[in-house]
């Protein structure tokens, strides 16, 4: 998985004041769990652009005070008026400790399905997985190439090498959906079957007539 580093420091007070202080710096208050004690800290808000606004997840080395954490943003809290970073909770995390993440989904490749005028549709964005760090991927690649039109994949038909789908089996991650102008080839190819058996079925009554 990628990595970034967050730089910040550690808290030296707490409560809704000091929060106050350090929003009005342009730092966001964080806290960091998992470790033999909460750590309370804070960062500048820029350090969150590469790891917030993008589709992929990464981990993060937190350096606080020259102490560095591995970690994951667990959640983040927006103001509701500007969309500022008021907070951020991240989880640290252990080589050899199964981490639960959500990973983005990758669609490649050319699907029968969309050249016979389907339409992709992603039901699941994300999906839940959970493994070690080191055999967390990137993302999760789903070949479309041999969906028709109709066909789809689920969470359980998705495989994994040592990582665990943490989603319903039958869970529709992604499906080509049937689109105007597939129905309208399916329904001028059912017209068009539908003439030929009553043509057929035509020329045997006639035949039975002689």
């Amino acid at each position: 998985m990628k990595t970034l580093e967050i730089i910040g420091s550690q808290r030296k007070e707490l409560g809704k004041k000091d929060a106050v202080k350090i929003r009005k710096a342009n730092h966001v208050p964080c806290v960091l769990y998992g470790g033999s004690g909460n750590i309370h800290f804070s960062t500048h808000e820029n350090s969150f652009l590469k790891l917030v606004y993008t589709d992929d997840v990464h981990l993060v080395n937190l350096n606080i005070d020259g102490k560095t954490f591995k970690s994951i943003l667990k959640e983040i809290q927006f103001h509701p008026v500007n969309d500022k970073i008021i907070h951020a909770d991240f989880v640290e995390l252990h080589e050899e400790k199964p981490v639960t993440i959500a990973l983005p989904v990758k669609v490649t490749g050319d699907s029968e399905g969309i050249k016979a005028g389907g339409k992709l549709k992603i039901g699941k964005r994300y999906l839940k997985v959970k493994g070690l760090i080191k055999d967390l991927p990137e993302h999760i690649t789903i070949d479309i190439t041999n969906l028709n039109i109709h066909d789809s994949v689920k969470a359980g038909e998705i495989k994994l090498d040592n990582v665990t789908i943490m989603e319903p089996e039958r869970l529709m991650v992604v499906n080509i959906a049937t689109s105007r102008v597939a129905q309208k080839a399916e329904e001028t190819g059912a017209e068009g079957e539908a003439a030929a058996e009553e043509g057929a079925e035509a020329g045997e009554a006639a035949e039975e007539a002689k």
